[in-house]
Parts: structure tokens; C-alpha cells; sequence
């Protein structure tokens, strides 16, 4: 089986670049695989439409398009579905699919066209889907109502957010996703398969690690034989430790002494026994998810399309319910993200809120212990936690090589005979790029992704076709 060589297309650069302007540069550098999603995009101003590229929570707006989309780096645009829904998979739903508009009955048929003309080129054709923000199209574009949101051990909703994802045990949301899924393999039947994203909880905030603790949660803990009043008061006690209660002596065990580091983990562990309970209470919520979206697409005549969950790498799989294990029995693929531009600007959201806190830390301790912890340099890291922030552009991402390849090595071995392909991020300069083609290629025994064309100017375009698979 060849190594895989894919980019991420979305459709707003085949409507501004045109079918075969995308596929030419797609066979120039030798892809065998493309994935777009089932929408389309136009020109909105500020107050109606969303910034194109996201802001990431405000972290990202330093970031522009290195490819002109419309003919600008930054643009306002609003999106329409590429196709019409069929509205009886979705009756007596809570979520519906968004109305089509004139720009879907005037450009839809440009999906159908790329899927057309990828398969004459002999590359691979995959559509990605969001796994619990409905209508499921675009990461930026739907969300959960609040009660179908997930919760913080006092049932607060956090704060801040930079995932729209809803709770992975709300039936509405799953109901409507496999609707949707229904929807997608009887339209668009050429496919090769679906890329399901963001299906766990991810952890870009600290908030966001302490999540499910939603009415569905408990429903679902209580069928599933966990301890819902135990997981909930033994994770809220670890939250209130981290919010008050931490100490610079706490941090040392994990600094200075790998081996003091591991025992006083167990010992966390044996402290709070509802903390490992809760961890795999939502590994088996992402595994029934990715379990019933198999069976969706199988149901809708899709036995032959492939389903690749793309996932956050090591060690944020272990509190985002990512358990590579688990999935890899419903998954013909597994993408695992090096997003290397948003581990600084995780690091940082983490130490500003632990800081904040407990305003006692030594903040260079602490600094330390998130980046052995997070495993995000080969040597000690950066000293303060100001040096770490989301990367302008032209900013090399402060993130070791050999922990990239560490974490993918680790998913791999996680996923056993599943294949696991890199999904490596085009934002950022195009040295540091290049380094980062360099990891997938080496660390990524069955290829890679590249996410995604909007990142990738020439130049860029030249360096994969240079490094190749």
C-alpha cells in the first residue's frame, strides 16, 4: 500500500482557484489524497460574517493566509451547505442541517466536479465533518445549545472556549451527526471516505481537560457501570488543588527526578481513584462515539468508505478521551495532529490560569513542569512563560522535533496495526515548515496529511513536492 501524500482543500480555495487549479498543483507535487468538506464560502462583512483565517480564541489573529483566498490574506466570509439536505433523516431532531441558499443552488455542483475530477486523477477523495458541533460542516460555523454542553465538575459551562464541541454523550448531538453522516455517504457516494474531527474533548483550555460532568454524562455513566458522584468529587477536588491549592513542592517531584516524578503520579492517582475512573469514563464515550459513526456510514451503504478520526497526539490523548486503542478498532486510519502552533499558546493558557490561581508559584517552575509534562522540547524548554505564545507567521513554533516524533511514535504504538498518518500544519515560515514535512516523513510510518492549503504558498507547495513521502 503506497504511502499516503494529502493536503487539506477546503472548498473556498477550489471556488477561488477553480477545480483544476487545485488539482494540478495537487498531481505537480505528487498528493494521492485530498480532503474537503460539504460547504461553500462567500465574501460577508465584519459585523454578519467570521474571520477567515480563525482567531483561535484571539490567540490566532496574528495569523494571515498565505494563500490569497478571494484576493486577500484576511476576509469576512459566511458559508452556505453544498448540498440539499434530505430533511426526513432529520425530522423530530433538535439540530437540523443549514438551509441551502442561492450560492448552494449556483455553486454546489463544484463539489461534485473536485470529487470527479480527483478520482480521474487517481487521488483519493475524503470529506471532513466535525464530530459534535452541528451542522457539522466547519469548525467555526454551528455549536451546541447549553444544554447539550459539557460541564466542569460544579457544572459550570468554562468560561472560555476555543472547541464549539457539545457533550460527547448528548443524544441530540450524536442523533443528528449520524443524520448527517446518513446524509453525506447518499449524496456524495464517490467518496473515499470521511476524516471525523475534534471527536473527543479537546483540551486547548485547562477547563476544557476537566470536562464531562454534563445530565447526559451522568445518564451515560450510569449505563456505562462508572461512578458518576465519585468521578465528580474526586475530579473536583484535583480542580480545586490546581486552583488554590498548588504549591512549588508539588511541581518539583515532576522537574527534578523522572522517577520521583512517576511515583508521586501514581500516588495522584491512588489520592484520587475517581480521576482514573473519569479518564476512562470519556475513552469510552469517544469509543461508542466513533463506534456508532462506523455503523451510520455502513447503514447508508459506505461498507467500502474508509472513517479517519483525526486526534490529538500524546499526552493530551489521556484527558481528551482520545485512546487510540479503543478507536483503532473502527478506524481504517487515525490522523494525529502536530499542530505545533497551538502547543505554545496550550502551555501558556494552562500557566496564566494556574498562575492566576495560585499567585505564590515560581512561574519559571513552573514553566518547566508544563513542559516536560506536555513533552513539548528536547532539552529543557524556554525559561519563562511569556516566552511561549501562539507564533506570528514569520515565528519558528517553539516545539522540539524529536517530542514531535515521540508522540507520534507513541500513537502508533497505540493504534497497533491501524494505520496512524501525521496531519502537520502549514502554518508558520517556510523553514520551519519544511523541518516539520521533515518529522512527518520520518515519524510517520504510513504517510501524512497536511492541514492545510489556505498556509501553503508556493514556495510551501515546492517543499512537499521536494520532501515527498
Amino acid at each position: 500500500m503506497p504511502r499516503l501524500l494529502g493536503i487539506t482543500v477546503l472548498p473556498e480555495y477550489i471556488q477561488s482557484e477553480g477545480v483544476d487549479g487545485v488539482l494540478d498543483n495537487m498531481t505537480r507535487l505528487g498528493v494521492n489524497a485530498v480532503a474537503t468538506s460539504p460547504y461553500l464560502m462567500e465574501e460577508a462583512d465584519r459585523e454578519t460574517g467570521n474571520r477567515e483565517p480563525p482567531a483561535d480564541a484571539g490567540a490566532g489573529a496574528v495569523r494571515l493566509l498565505d494563500r490569497p483566498l478571494f484576493g486577500k490574506r484576511e476576509v469576512w466570509v459566511r458559508t452556505a451547505p453544498s448540498f440539499e439536505p434530505n430533511r426526513s433523516l432529520y425530522e423530530g431532531l433538535r439540530y437540523q442541517p443549514s438551509e441551502p441558499t442561492a450560492l448552494t443552488r449556483s455553486q454546489g455542483h463544484i463539489l461534485d466536479d473536485f470529487i470527479a475530477g480527483a478520482r480521474s486523477r487517481g487521488i483519493k477523495i475524503y470529506f471532513q465533518v466535525q464530530a459534535a458541533i452541528p451542522p457539522g460542516y466547519r469548525v467555526q460555523f454551528g455549536g451546541p445549545v447549553d444544554e447539550d454542553r459539557a460541564l466542569l465538575p460544579d457544572g459550570r459551562i468554562p468560561p472560555k472556549r476555543l472547541a464549539k464541541n457539545g457533550s460527547l454523550a448528548a443524544p441530540e448531538i450524536l442523533e443528528y451527526e449520524h443524520a448527517l453522516l446518513r446524509d453525506l455517504v447518499a449524496r456524495y457516494p464517490d467518496l473515499d471516505g470521511m476524516r471525523i474531527d475534534w471527536p473527543e474533548y479537546p483540551p486547548y483550555f485547562l477547563d476544557s481537560v476537566f470536562l464531562d460532568f454534563s445530565d447526559h454524562a451522568r445518564r451515560a455513566a450510569q449505563r456505562l457501570g462508572f461512578d458518576f458522584e465519585r468521578m465528580r468529587d474526586d475530579v473536583g477536588d484535583l480542580y480545586g488543588k490546581l486552583h488554590g491549592g498548588l504549591r512549588d513542592e508539588d511541581l518539583w517531584p515532576y522537574v527534578e527526578d523522572q522517577d520521583q516524578g512517576r511515583y508521586f503520579l501514581v500516588r495522584l492517582m491512588s489520592d484520587y481513584p475517581g480521576v482514573g475512573d473519569w479518564l476512562r469514563f470519556k475513552a469510552r464515550l469517544v469509543e461508542e462515539m466513533l463506534a456508532g459513526f462506523r455503523r451510520a456510514i455502513n447503514e447508508a451503504g459506505g461498507e467500502r468508505m474508509e472513517m479517519l478520526p483525526n486526534a490529538f497526539p500524546p499526552p493530551w490523548t489521556g484527558v481528551s478521551g482520545m485512546d487510540f486503542r479503543r478507536v483503532a478498532r473502527f478506524s481504517s486510519a487515525i490522523s494525529c495532529k502536530l499542530y505545533t502552533m497551538h502547543w505554545p499558546m496550550m502551555l501558556r493558557f494552562y500557566g496564566d490560569q494556574l498562575m492566576e490561581a495560585n499567585p505564590g508559584l515560581d512561574s519559571r517552575l513552573l514553566t518547566r513542569f508544563l513542559v516536560r509534562m506536555l513533552d513539548l522540547a528536547d532539552g529543557p524548554g524556554l525559561p519563562e512563560l511569556t516566552d511561549y505564545a501562539y507564533p506570528g507567521p514569520d515565528t519558528p513554533h517553539t516545539v522540539g522535533e524529536e517530542a514531535q516524533k515521540r508522540k507520534i511514535r507513541q500513537a502508533q504504538a497505540d493504534a497497533g496495526d491501524t494505520p496512524v498518518y501525521v496531519l502537520a500544519h502549514g502554518y508558520g515560515p517556510l523553514a520551519d515548515f519544511r523541518k516539520r514535512l521533515e518529522v512527518a516523513k520520518e515519524a510517520g510510518q504510513h504517510g501524512y496529511w497536511v492541514n492545510r492549503y489556505a498556509y501553503l504558498h508556493d514556495e510551501k507547495l515546492e517543499a512537499i513536492r521536494e520532501v515527498g513521502v
